[in-house]
Protein backbone atom coordinates (compact mmCIF):
# COMPACT_ATOMS: atom_id res chain seq x y z
CA UNK A 1 0.00 0.00 0.00
CA UNK A 2 1.29 3.28 -1.11
CA UNK A 3 -0.14 5.56 1.10
CA UNK A 4 0.36 8.81 -1.64
CA UNK A 5 -2.01 6.87 -3.32
CA UNK A 6 -4.25 8.55 -0.91
CA UNK A 7 -5.92 11.93 -0.84
CA UNK A 8 -5.72 13.85 1.85
CA UNK A 9 -9.67 12.85 2.97
CA UNK A 10 -8.74 9.15 2.55
CA UNK A 11 -5.77 8.86 4.33
CA UNK A 12 -7.12 10.63 7.35
CA UNK A 13 -10.11 7.75 7.46
CA UNK A 14 -7.30 5.14 6.87
CA UNK A 15 -6.22 6.82 10.23
CA UNK A 16 -9.53 6.99 12.10
CA UNK A 17 -10.16 3.18 10.67
CA UNK A 18 -6.99 2.01 12.10
CA UNK A 19 -5.17 0.81 9.03
CA UNK A 20 -2.06 3.05 8.99
CA UNK A 21 -0.29 5.36 11.28
CA UNK A 22 1.18 8.66 10.45
CA UNK A 23 4.81 6.74 10.92
CA UNK A 24 3.21 3.89 8.37
CA UNK A 25 2.37 6.96 5.76
CA UNK A 26 5.54 8.55 5.78
CA UNK A 27 7.66 5.01 5.67
CA UNK A 28 5.52 4.49 2.29
CA UNK A 29 5.65 7.91 0.77
CA UNK A 30 9.33 7.59 1.34
CA UNK A 31 9.86 4.08 -0.28
CA UNK A 32 7.75 5.61 -3.12
CA UNK A 33 9.89 8.19 -3.55
CA UNK A 34 12.97 5.94 -3.52
CA UNK A 35 11.03 4.02 -6.30
CA UNK A 36 9.65 6.20 -8.38
CA UNK A 37 11.13 10.20 -8.34
CA UNK A 38 14.55 9.45 -9.58
CA UNK A 39 12.81 9.27 -13.35
CA UNK A 40 10.47 12.33 -12.31
CA UNK A 41 13.17 14.61 -9.73
CA UNK A 42 9.68 16.41 -8.28
CA UNK A 43 11.85 16.20 -4.93
CA UNK A 44 14.99 18.11 -4.58
CA UNK A 45 15.03 16.50 -0.16
CA UNK A 46 13.20 14.56 2.36
CA UNK A 47 14.23 14.02 5.59
CA UNK A 48 12.65 10.72 6.78
CA UNK A 49 13.89 10.63 10.38
CA UNK A 50 12.47 14.21 10.92
CA UNK A 51 9.25 13.59 9.67
CA UNK A 52 8.98 10.27 11.96
CA UNK A 53 9.85 11.98 14.94
CA UNK A 54 6.68 15.38 13.70
CA UNK A 55 5.06 11.55 13.71
CA UNK A 56 5.04 10.53 17.05
CA UNK A 57 3.55 13.85 18.79
CA UNK A 58 0.28 14.50 16.38
CA UNK A 59 -2.86 14.54 17.37
CA UNK A 60 -4.73 12.48 15.16
CA UNK A 61 -7.98 13.89 16.17
CA UNK A 62 -6.76 17.41 14.38
CA UNK A 63 -8.02 18.31 11.05
CA UNK A 64 -4.65 17.36 9.18
CA UNK A 65 -3.98 15.47 12.00
CA UNK A 66 -0.64 12.58 10.36
CA UNK A 67 -1.02 14.00 6.84
CA UNK A 68 2.12 14.58 5.35
CA UNK A 69 2.38 17.94 2.96
CA UNK A 70 5.20 18.60 0.61
CA UNK A 71 6.95 22.24 0.37
CA UNK A 72 8.02 24.22 -2.40
CA UNK A 73 11.74 24.91 -1.91
CA UNK A 74 11.01 28.31 -1.10
CA UNK A 75 8.44 28.45 1.73
CA UNK A 76 10.36 28.12 5.29
CA UNK A 77 10.58 24.98 7.35
CA UNK A 78 12.51 25.31 10.84
CA UNK A 79 15.73 23.64 10.03
CA UNK A 80 15.12 22.72 6.38
CA UNK A 81 17.22 23.89 3.65
CA UNK A 82 15.35 26.19 1.74
CA UNK A 83 17.25 26.81 -1.42
CA UNK A 84 14.98 27.78 -4.21
CA UNK A 85 16.38 25.55 -6.23
CA UNK A 86 19.01 27.91 -6.67
CA UNK A 87 22.73 27.21 -6.21
CA UNK A 88 22.48 30.46 -4.54
CA UNK A 89 21.11 29.19 -1.53
CA UNK A 90 20.87 25.07 -1.81
CA UNK A 91 23.03 23.51 1.15
CA UNK A 92 23.65 27.11 2.24
CA UNK A 93 21.09 28.34 4.17
CA UNK A 94 18.42 26.47 6.62
CA UNK A 95 15.13 27.99 7.58
CA UNK A 96 15.61 29.27 11.00
CA UNK A 97 11.90 29.32 11.39
CA UNK A 98 8.42 28.76 10.16
CA UNK A 99 6.92 30.53 6.90
CA UNK A 100 3.06 30.59 8.51
CA UNK A 101 1.45 28.89 6.35
CA UNK A 102 3.65 26.00 7.53
CA UNK A 103 2.75 26.63 10.99
CA UNK A 104 -0.53 26.50 10.63
CA UNK A 105 -0.56 22.97 8.80
CA UNK A 106 1.48 21.76 11.95
CA UNK A 107 -1.06 23.62 14.27
CA UNK A 108 -3.70 21.70 12.36
CA UNK A 109 -1.47 18.60 12.43
CA UNK A 110 0.02 17.93 9.10
CA UNK A 111 3.85 17.34 8.97
CA UNK A 112 5.69 18.70 6.32
CA UNK A 113 7.54 16.50 4.51
CA UNK A 114 9.62 16.67 1.62
CA UNK A 115 11.52 20.09 -0.49
CA UNK A 116 9.99 20.07 -3.96
CA UNK A 117 11.69 21.50 -7.17
CA UNK A 118 10.50 24.05 -8.87
CA UNK A 119 12.39 26.83 -11.37
CA UNK A 120 15.18 29.39 -9.71
CA UNK A 121 13.64 31.80 -7.47
CA UNK A 122 10.08 30.71 -9.40
CA UNK A 123 11.50 32.38 -12.00
CA UNK A 124 9.60 29.90 -14.87
CA UNK A 125 7.32 28.60 -16.66
CA UNK A 126 8.64 25.43 -16.95
CA UNK A 127 10.72 23.85 -14.12
CA UNK A 128 13.26 23.77 -16.72
CA UNK A 129 15.31 26.48 -14.38
CA UNK A 130 16.27 24.89 -11.75
CA UNK A 131 19.16 25.11 -10.45
CA UNK A 132 19.68 21.74 -9.49
CA UNK A 133 18.11 19.22 -11.48
CA UNK A 134 15.22 19.06 -14.09
CA UNK A 135 12.22 17.99 -13.33
CA UNK A 136 9.68 15.89 -15.64
CA UNK A 137 5.61 15.44 -16.30
CA UNK A 138 4.88 12.51 -14.96
CA UNK A 139 2.23 12.07 -17.57
CA UNK A 140 5.28 11.73 -20.10
CA UNK A 141 8.50 12.24 -19.24
CA UNK A 142 9.78 13.49 -22.05
CA UNK A 143 7.79 17.22 -21.26
CA UNK A 144 8.12 19.87 -18.35
CA UNK A 145 5.34 19.71 -15.70
CA UNK A 146 4.94 23.50 -16.10
CA UNK A 147 6.15 26.21 -13.47
CA UNK A 148 7.45 27.25 -11.22
CA UNK A 149 5.76 24.88 -9.07
CA UNK A 150 6.75 21.97 -11.30
CA UNK A 151 7.76 19.96 -8.47
CA UNK A 152 4.79 20.15 -6.00
CA UNK A 153 2.63 19.04 -9.23
CA UNK A 154 4.33 16.12 -10.33
CA UNK A 155 4.81 14.38 -7.16
CA UNK A 156 1.21 14.75 -6.07
CA UNK A 157 0.55 14.04 -9.72
CA UNK A 158 2.93 11.10 -9.33
CA UNK A 159 1.72 9.80 -5.90
CA UNK A 160 4.83 10.23 -4.25
CA UNK A 161 2.93 12.91 -2.17
CA UNK A 162 -0.64 13.36 -0.83
CA UNK A 163 -0.93 17.05 -1.20
CA UNK A 164 2.13 19.67 -1.77
CA UNK A 165 2.24 23.84 -1.09
CA UNK A 166 3.21 25.98 -4.75
CA UNK A 167 3.76 29.32 -4.67
CA UNK A 168 1.80 31.40 -7.72
CA UNK A 169 2.88 34.60 -8.74
CA UNK A 170 1.92 34.85 -13.00
CA UNK A 171 0.21 31.23 -13.21
CA UNK A 172 2.82 29.34 -11.20
CA UNK A 173 0.12 27.04 -9.36
CA UNK A 174 -2.31 26.85 -11.89
CA UNK A 175 -0.10 26.16 -14.90
CA UNK A 176 1.33 23.26 -13.73
CA UNK A 177 -1.59 22.07 -12.09
CA UNK A 178 -3.02 21.98 -15.58
CA UNK A 179 0.34 20.22 -17.53
CA UNK A 180 -0.22 17.54 -14.51
CA UNK A 181 -3.86 17.06 -14.57
CA UNK A 182 -4.21 17.75 -10.51
CA UNK A 183 -6.11 20.97 -8.66
CA UNK A 184 -4.15 23.95 -7.97
CA UNK A 185 -5.62 26.94 -6.15
CA UNK A 186 -4.52 30.86 -6.19
CA UNK A 187 -6.43 32.54 -3.32
CA UNK A 188 -7.23 36.37 -3.29
CA UNK A 189 -3.67 38.08 -3.11
CA UNK A 190 -4.07 38.58 0.96
CA UNK A 191 -5.82 36.02 1.90
CA UNK A 192 -3.09 33.84 2.49
CA UNK A 193 0.34 35.32 4.40
CA UNK A 194 3.04 35.39 2.64
CA UNK A 195 5.16 35.26 5.84
CA UNK A 196 8.19 33.16 5.38
CA UNK A 197 8.05 33.21 1.51
CA UNK A 198 11.36 33.57 -0.34
CA UNK A 199 9.75 37.14 -2.46
CA UNK A 200 9.95 36.71 -6.28
CA UNK A 201 7.47 39.59 -6.65
CA UNK A 202 5.66 40.65 -3.23
CA UNK A 203 2.89 42.44 -4.69
CA UNK A 204 2.08 39.47 -6.77
CA UNK A 205 3.29 36.21 -4.82
CA UNK A 206 0.20 33.30 -3.28
CA UNK A 207 0.85 30.30 -1.53
CA UNK A 208 -1.81 27.97 -2.20
CA UNK A 209 -2.65 24.12 -1.99
CA UNK A 210 -2.00 21.49 -4.82
CA UNK A 211 -3.89 18.46 -4.50
CA UNK A 212 -5.50 15.53 -6.01
CA UNK A 213 -9.17 16.49 -5.28
CA UNK A 214 -11.26 19.66 -4.96
CA UNK A 215 -12.26 19.02 -1.35
CA UNK A 216 -8.66 18.49 -0.38
CA UNK A 217 -8.10 21.78 -1.36
CA UNK A 218 -10.97 23.24 0.38
CA UNK A 219 -9.78 21.87 3.04
CA UNK A 220 -6.03 22.79 2.44
CA UNK A 221 -7.12 26.64 1.95
CA UNK A 222 -9.77 26.23 5.52
CA UNK A 223 -6.15 25.86 7.25
CA UNK A 224 -3.67 28.33 5.61
CA UNK A 225 -6.12 31.35 5.18
CA UNK A 226 -6.72 33.78 7.55
CA UNK A 227 -4.87 37.17 9.24
CA UNK A 228 -1.23 37.28 9.97
CA UNK A 229 1.00 39.72 12.07
CA UNK A 230 4.25 39.25 10.32
CA UNK A 231 2.13 40.51 6.76
CA UNK A 232 0.75 44.03 6.61
CA UNK A 233 -0.19 42.90 3.22
CA UNK A 234 -2.14 39.74 4.90
CA UNK A 235 -6.40 40.31 4.84
CA UNK A 236 -8.37 40.39 8.36
CA UNK A 237 -11.08 38.49 6.85
CA UNK A 238 -13.30 36.18 8.42
CA UNK A 239 -12.48 32.74 6.57
CA UNK A 240 -15.62 30.99 5.22
CA UNK A 241 -15.83 27.20 5.65
CA UNK A 242 -14.94 26.12 2.16
CA UNK A 243 -15.74 22.50 2.02
CA UNK A 244 -19.46 22.43 3.45
CA UNK A 245 -20.36 24.73 0.13
CA UNK A 246 -19.36 22.24 -2.03
CA UNK A 247 -22.34 20.58 -2.86
CA UNK A 248 -24.09 23.59 -3.02
CA UNK A 249 -24.24 22.89 -7.08
CA UNK A 250 -24.06 26.03 -9.52
CA UNK A 251 -27.37 25.67 -11.12
CA UNK A 252 -27.86 29.65 -11.44
CA UNK A 253 -24.46 30.76 -11.13
CA UNK A 254 -23.36 32.85 -14.46
CA UNK A 255 -20.19 31.88 -16.05
CA UNK A 256 -18.17 34.41 -18.21
CA UNK A 257 -16.02 33.53 -20.74
CA UNK A 258 -14.16 35.86 -22.28
CA UNK A 259 -13.64 36.52 -26.27
CA UNK A 260 -9.88 37.49 -25.31
CA UNK A 261 -8.80 33.79 -24.34
CA UNK A 262 -10.75 31.87 -26.95
CA UNK A 263 -8.70 33.49 -29.60
CA UNK A 264 -6.01 33.07 -32.10
CA UNK A 265 -3.16 30.91 -30.29
CA UNK A 266 -5.44 28.54 -27.90
CA UNK A 267 -4.47 24.89 -29.62
CA UNK A 268 -8.07 23.46 -30.93
CA UNK A 269 -7.70 20.06 -29.37
CA UNK A 270 -7.36 22.04 -26.01
CA UNK A 271 -10.33 24.28 -27.03
CA UNK A 272 -12.64 21.05 -27.27
CA UNK A 273 -11.54 20.12 -24.21
CA UNK A 274 -12.18 23.54 -22.25
CA UNK A 275 -15.62 23.41 -24.12
CA UNK A 276 -16.76 20.45 -22.88
CA UNK A 277 -15.94 21.15 -18.92
CA UNK A 278 -18.11 24.33 -19.92
CA UNK A 279 -20.97 22.00 -20.87
CA UNK A 280 -20.08 19.90 -17.86
CA UNK A 281 -21.37 23.08 -15.93
CA UNK A 282 -24.09 24.41 -18.28
CA UNK A 283 -25.41 20.53 -17.88
CA UNK A 284 -25.89 21.27 -13.85
CA UNK A 285 -27.62 24.43 -14.76
CA UNK A 286 -25.12 27.31 -14.90
CA UNK A 287 -25.49 30.02 -17.45
CA UNK A 288 -22.73 31.39 -19.88
CA UNK A 289 -22.42 34.77 -20.93
CA UNK A 290 -20.00 36.31 -23.42
CA UNK A 291 -17.81 39.23 -21.85
CA UNK A 292 -14.93 40.83 -22.84
CA UNK A 293 -11.57 41.92 -21.12
CA UNK A 294 -10.02 44.30 -23.48
CA UNK A 295 -6.99 45.00 -21.83
CA UNK A 296 -5.67 41.19 -21.91
CA UNK A 297 -3.60 42.04 -24.98
CA UNK A 298 -1.27 44.47 -22.60
CA UNK A 299 -0.99 41.46 -19.48
CA UNK A 300 2.21 40.12 -20.61
CA UNK A 301 4.00 43.18 -20.95
CA UNK A 302 2.50 44.56 -17.79
CA UNK A 303 3.71 41.74 -15.85
CA UNK A 304 6.85 41.30 -16.62
CA UNK A 305 7.26 44.94 -15.96
CA UNK A 306 6.29 44.76 -12.65
CA UNK A 307 7.34 41.12 -11.74
CA UNK A 308 10.72 42.01 -12.72
CA UNK A 309 11.10 45.31 -10.87
CA UNK A 310 10.06 43.60 -7.75
CA UNK A 311 12.81 40.89 -8.40
CA UNK A 312 15.24 43.26 -9.22
CA UNK A 313 15.00 44.88 -5.70
CA UNK A 314 14.23 41.63 -3.43
CA UNK A 315 16.95 39.57 -4.82
CA UNK A 316 19.54 42.27 -4.06
CA UNK A 317 19.61 40.70 -0.87
CA UNK A 318 21.61 37.51 -2.47
CA UNK A 319 25.02 39.07 -2.85
CA UNK A 320 27.55 36.90 -0.72
CA UNK A 321 28.02 39.22 2.18
CA UNK A 322 25.34 38.36 4.44
CA UNK A 323 24.33 34.45 3.59
CA UNK A 324 24.07 32.06 0.43
CA UNK A 325 27.07 31.48 -2.10
CA UNK A 326 30.26 33.72 -1.95
CA UNK A 327 32.85 33.24 -4.85
CA UNK A 328 36.09 31.80 -3.31
CA UNK A 329 37.98 33.88 -6.24
CA UNK A 330 36.69 37.23 -5.04
CA UNK A 331 39.41 39.78 -3.72
CA UNK A 332 37.80 42.82 -2.80
CA UNK A 333 33.95 44.33 -2.52
CA UNK A 334 32.78 44.29 -5.83
CA UNK A 335 34.14 41.13 -7.00
CA UNK A 336 32.08 39.41 -4.06
CA UNK A 337 28.74 40.92 -5.94
CA UNK A 338 29.93 40.55 -9.27
CA UNK A 339 30.97 36.63 -8.94
CA UNK A 340 28.77 35.68 -6.22
CA UNK A 341 25.95 36.56 -7.57
CA UNK A 342 27.18 35.25 -11.68
CA UNK A 343 28.12 31.98 -9.85
CA UNK A 344 25.39 31.37 -7.86
CA UNK A 345 22.29 32.69 -9.94
CA UNK A 346 21.17 31.35 -13.27
CA UNK A 347 20.23 32.75 -16.69
CA UNK A 348 17.09 33.07 -16.37
CA UNK A 349 16.81 34.83 -12.86
CA UNK A 350 19.85 37.04 -13.83
CA UNK A 351 17.71 38.17 -17.23
CA UNK A 352 15.02 39.04 -14.76
CA UNK A 353 16.87 41.16 -12.63
CA UNK A 354 19.04 43.04 -15.56
CA UNK A 355 15.21 43.73 -16.79
CA UNK A 356 13.74 44.64 -13.69
CA UNK A 357 16.77 47.34 -13.30
CA UNK A 358 16.79 48.70 -16.44
CA UNK A 359 12.74 49.18 -16.13
CA UNK A 360 13.48 51.03 -12.65
CA UNK A 361 16.81 53.02 -13.75
CA UNK A 362 16.52 56.91 -14.07
CA UNK A 363 15.04 57.58 -17.45
CA UNK A 364 13.55 54.98 -17.76
CA UNK A 365 11.13 54.58 -14.43
CA UNK A 366 8.12 56.67 -16.36
CA UNK A 367 8.35 55.15 -19.26
CA UNK A 368 8.02 51.85 -18.02
CA UNK A 369 7.36 50.89 -14.41
CA UNK A 370 5.01 53.93 -13.88
CA UNK A 371 2.82 52.62 -16.89
CA UNK A 372 2.61 48.93 -16.20
CA UNK A 373 1.46 50.11 -12.71
CA UNK A 374 -1.52 52.31 -14.62
CA UNK A 375 -2.36 49.35 -16.89
CA UNK A 376 -2.39 47.19 -14.26
CA UNK A 377 -5.07 49.14 -12.68
CA UNK A 378 -7.34 48.86 -16.27
CA UNK A 379 -6.91 45.25 -16.37
CA UNK A 380 -7.97 45.25 -12.44
CA UNK A 381 -11.07 47.79 -13.74
CA UNK A 382 -11.57 44.79 -16.56
CA UNK A 383 -12.16 42.15 -13.88
CA UNK A 384 -14.22 44.66 -12.09
CA UNK A 385 -16.42 45.30 -14.40
CA UNK A 386 -16.95 41.93 -15.38
CA UNK A 387 -17.83 40.41 -12.39
CA UNK A 388 -21.16 42.51 -12.24
CA UNK A 389 -21.96 40.01 -14.82
CA UNK A 390 -21.06 37.03 -13.78
CA UNK A 391 -20.39 34.64 -10.88
CA UNK A 392 -17.09 32.93 -12.08
CA UNK A 393 -14.86 33.34 -15.95
CA UNK A 394 -13.68 29.81 -17.16
CA UNK A 395 -11.11 30.16 -20.14
CA UNK A 396 -8.42 27.59 -20.65
CA UNK A 397 -5.39 27.65 -17.93
CA UNK A 398 -2.44 27.36 -20.78
CA UNK A 399 -2.55 27.81 -24.49
CA UNK A 400 -1.38 24.25 -24.99
CA UNK A 401 -0.75 21.07 -23.24
CA UNK A 402 2.64 20.53 -21.76
CA UNK A 403 5.61 20.91 -24.39
CA UNK A 404 8.79 19.33 -24.43
CA UNK A 405 11.81 19.47 -22.61
CA UNK A 406 13.90 21.69 -24.50
CA UNK A 407 11.24 23.24 -26.62
CA UNK A 408 11.36 26.89 -25.85
CA UNK A 409 14.28 27.58 -23.65
CA UNK A 410 16.07 29.08 -26.85
CA UNK A 411 13.35 31.48 -27.23
CA UNK A 412 12.25 33.10 -23.36
CA UNK A 413 9.29 35.49 -25.25
CA UNK A 414 7.74 32.24 -26.45
CA UNK A 415 7.87 30.92 -22.87
CA UNK A 416 6.70 34.34 -21.54
CA UNK A 417 3.79 34.34 -23.90
CA UNK A 418 2.48 30.98 -22.81
CA UNK A 419 1.63 32.66 -19.37
CA UNK A 420 -1.15 34.34 -21.15
CA UNK A 421 -4.22 33.31 -19.57
CA UNK A 422 -2.89 33.29 -16.13
CA UNK A 423 -1.35 36.04 -15.41
CA UNK A 424 -4.03 38.38 -15.27
CA UNK A 425 -5.29 36.87 -12.21
CA UNK A 426 -2.14 38.05 -10.48
CA UNK A 427 -1.93 41.34 -12.10
CA UNK A 428 -5.77 42.12 -10.58
CA UNK A 429 -4.97 40.21 -6.97
CA UNK A 430 -8.23 37.85 -7.81
CA UNK A 431 -8.59 33.82 -6.79
CA UNK A 432 -8.25 31.37 -9.52
CA UNK A 433 -8.12 27.31 -9.83
CA UNK A 434 -7.21 25.19 -12.29
CA UNK A 435 -9.33 21.50 -12.22
CA UNK A 436 -8.67 19.09 -14.88
CA UNK A 437 -10.78 18.95 -17.64
CA UNK A 438 -9.76 16.07 -19.91
CA UNK A 439 -6.89 15.02 -22.21
CA UNK A 440 -5.32 15.33 -25.42
CA UNK A 441 -3.15 12.67 -27.59
CA UNK A 442 0.27 13.58 -28.46
CA UNK A 443 3.07 11.72 -29.94
CA UNK A 444 1.10 8.43 -28.17
CA UNK A 445 0.51 10.14 -24.61
CA UNK A 446 -2.73 11.44 -23.32
CA UNK A 447 -1.82 15.13 -21.68
CA UNK A 448 -3.70 16.22 -19.14
CA UNK A 449 -5.53 19.87 -20.25
CA UNK A 450 -6.96 22.09 -17.36
CA UNK A 451 -10.29 24.62 -17.07
CA UNK A 452 -9.15 27.42 -15.33
CA UNK A 453 -12.16 29.36 -12.75
CA UNK A 454 -11.50 33.00 -12.05
CA UNK A 455 -13.31 34.57 -9.17
CA UNK A 456 -13.97 37.59 -7.40
CA UNK A 457 -11.82 38.51 -4.37
CA UNK A 458 -11.90 36.77 -1.61
CA UNK A 459 -15.19 34.56 -3.19
CA UNK A 460 -12.56 30.92 -3.35
CA UNK A 461 -16.21 29.70 -2.15
CA UNK A 462 -17.32 30.18 -5.63
CA UNK A 463 -14.63 28.74 -7.62
CA UNK A 464 -14.41 25.50 -5.37
CA UNK A 465 -17.76 24.65 -5.71
CA UNK A 466 -18.19 24.83 -9.29
CA UNK A 467 -14.29 23.55 -9.72
CA UNK A 468 -16.22 19.94 -7.68
CA UNK A 469 -19.12 20.83 -10.29
CA UNK A 470 -16.48 20.57 -12.90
Amino acid sequence: MNAADFTIIQLKQAYQRGELTPSDALKSIARAIDQNDADIGGYLSHDLDLALADAEKVDLSLPLGGVPIAIKDLINVEGQSCGCASRMLTGKYKAPYDATVVRKLREAGAIPFGRTNMDEFAMGSSNENSGIKICRNPHDTERIPGGSSGGSAAVVASNTAVAALGTDTGGSIRQPASHCGIIGLKPTYGRVSRYGLVAFASSLDQAGPMTKTVEDAALLLQIIAGSCVHDSTCLDQPVPDYTSALNEGVSGIKIGLPKEYFAEGLDPKVKTQIEAGIRALTDQGAEVIEISLPNTEHAVATYYVIATAEASANLARFDGVRYGHRSESADDLLSVYEKSRNEGLGSEVKRRIILGTYVLSSGYYDAYYLRAQKVRTLIRNDFKKAFEKVDVIASPVSPTPAFKIGEKLSDPLSMYLADIYTISANLAGICGVSVPCGTVASDGKELPVGLQLLGKPLDETTILKTAFAV
